[in-house]
């Protein structure tokens, strides 16, 4: 096991287990509730569950915890399996679902009640939160506490038939409303909910609670260490007394550790499910969203958030990543895997006057990778640079083209910039220039060529739509003070521009990550790859451009 995994007390703890013989191999799960697609928080526990299941040679399940019916949908399911292959994991055994147990779970709950340890409650929900108490005052025992076993039962099992209206009853665990976990106040086990489930149909029209669920599911699949966030770390003693109470031989163990919370970024389902309603994106994948589904659109390497998860570690304390460790992680893995090719943005035509032919020109595939071999580009009379590389009135400074400058093509000749049509508006339109034939490959002597510029030659050249993407929020902490985190959408998180690319990026393979020289990372999009002309997301800038923080 790498040493730097070790460190991290979730798998010291593993280790300690393993080491007093406590279990053969460690069983972990990943369960997410199919009501949303993932997202980067998500990652975390993923690479986790599925990492501490690796490192330890043991098995992670793939459970949905699917118990509310009324949220949750078929698309979520798939897109959340496809995530975690995407992330580079495989489960152990089938995919696994909280509703593959609700017969065992139904069966429990007649169990807990003929223990006298549940029991029948007719308050509605609003009376209830009434009696739970606060944190200062201790709750009031429902009337439904007096209650009989055989009433209780006969309740329940009439329940089950369907003979009753959503929130006529629940069932509540008996343990003591004057508890100061407020989780222990007799919590919800069943409620009535006369809704189609996606995985058992109409079968049942009651449904168990999460805490309820939960420990049961972890039980029933032999898993000996239960991960969460530190949310749940107040859910813990009912956790526990469920198992106890029901006298599971070898209980599960849960523990708790920090959820990501990242700079310029929302985690919460709620929240970016009103993101996509709303309208403020194009859908769950929209490449500016934090979902697993987004990122992955957007181009960023499993690979590299995989690392960046390793690198946040794991502890119990909170904390706010900065969002460009992750930026960090996305450029140091694209540096090395992602190919050089070159892309114009914002087209201008230069006319050079004194080529005699066509030119074909070797260029590197990867400066540091000469075994990826080499793409072939053609250089004619005309040619397409980026607009922003040339200025007829320079600022200080200016290393690019200009009237009677000169600057290399990356790859190619000395271009001088001979004279300039411009039009109606005043902006050039056609530059015309000439090139020195004895600079291709060389460099003169006496003579300092300081910019060098990309371009594409005009002839070979294919149109595509370029979506330049940054981030979604402009301050960096979007939901501070209360605020409607839509005010700081960031109004430039997305740009489209009619690009002009070299004919070498038609052939990536999907999801191919390439570098546009002096303009960023990029892939084409999964979606809409090999059209007539393709889109090609902006995965990051080749630097960070964020270097103050906004408010």
């Amino acid at each position: 096991m790498d040493s730097d995994k070790a460190k991290d007390f979730l798998r010291q703890i593993v280790a300690d287990d393993l080491a007093a013989g406590k279990m053969p191999a460690p069983v972990t799960r990943f369960p997410p509730e199919p009501n949303g697609y993932l997202h980067i928080g998500h990652a975390k526990s993923i690479c986790l569950n599925f990492g501490i299941a690796e490192d330890f040679a043991g098995a992670c399940h793939m459970r949905f915890d699917d118990t509310n019916p009324h949220a949750e949908d078929q698309e979520y399911v798939d897109s959340i399996l496809a995530d975690v292959r995407w992330l580079g994991f495989q489960w152990q055994g089938p995919v696994r679902y909280a509703s593959d147990y609700f017969d065992r779970l139904y069966t429990a709950a007649e169990r807990l009640i003929e223990l006298d340890l549940a029991y029948v409650c007719d308050l509605d929900a609003e009376t209830m939160r009434a009696y739970r108490g606060t944190l200062t005052e201790a709750g009031r025992e429902s009337p439904g506490r007096q209650r009989s076993r055989a009433d209780n039962l006969a309740l329940f099992r009439r329940m089950r038939a369907g003979e009753f209206a959503d929130g006529t009853y629940t069932l509540r665990a008996r343990i003591d409303m004057g508890a100061a976990n407020i989780n222990l106040r007799d919590p919800v086990l069943y409620r009535i909910r006369h809704v189609a489930h996606h995985q058992t149909g109409a079968r049942w029209c009651i449904y168990p609670s999460y805490d309820f669920t939960h420990p049961l599911s972890d039980a029933f699949e032999g898993i000996t260490h239960s991960l969460c966030t530190l949310e749940f770390e107040d859910h813990r003693p009912l956790y526990d007394w469920l198992l106890a109470a029901l006298q599971v031989a070898q209980p599960p163990r849960q523990y708790e550790f920090a959820r990501l919370n990242l700079t310029y970024t929302l985690t919460s389902k709620r929240k970016l499910r009103h993101l996509v309603e709303g309208g403020f994106v194009a859908g769950w994948d929209d490449p500016r969203m934090p979902t697993l589904a987004g990122i992955r659109r957007r181009g960023i390497p499993a690979a590299a958030l995989r690392q960046f998860c390793q690198r946040i570690g794991v502890t119990r304390a909170d904390s706010l990543v900065d969002v460009s460790m992750l930026d960090f992680c996305v450029r140091e893995h694209l540096e090395q895997s992602a190919p050089r090719t070159m892309a114009v943005l914002r087209p201008l035509r230069v006319r050079i006057h004194n080529l005699p032919a066509a030119v074909d020109i070797d260029a590197p595939l990867h400066p540091q990778h000469p075994e990826w071999g080499q793409r072939r580009l053609r250089l004619s009379a005309d040619l397409w640079i980026d607009r922003d590389d040339f200025s007829a009135h320079p600022p200080k400074g200016w290393k690019r083209l200009v009237p009677g400058g000169e600057v290399r093509l990356r790859h190619a000749f000395i271009l001088r910039c001979d004279h300039v049509d411009y039009d109606d508006q005043g902006q050039a339109c056609l530059v015309h220039a000439s090139v020195d034939l004895a600079t291709l490959g060389a460099h003169p002597e006496g003579r300092k060529v300081k910019g060098v510029i990309h371009w594409v030659d005009a002839v070979e050249a294919r149109p595509a739509r370029v979506r330049l993407y940054d981030r979604l929020f402009r301050s960096a902490a979007p939901e501070a003070g209360g605020e409607d985190f839509t005010e700081h959408l960031n109004p430039h998180s997305l740009q489209e521009v009619d690009a002009m690319i070299e004919p070498y990026l038609l052939q990536l393979q999907s999801e191919q990550a390439v570098q546009f020289e002096r303009e960023g990372y990029f892939v084409a999009d999964r979606h809409l790859w090999q059209t007539q002309a393709p889109v090609f997301n902006r995965i990051i800038a080749l630097r960070d451009s964020w270097g103050k923080e906004e408010t």
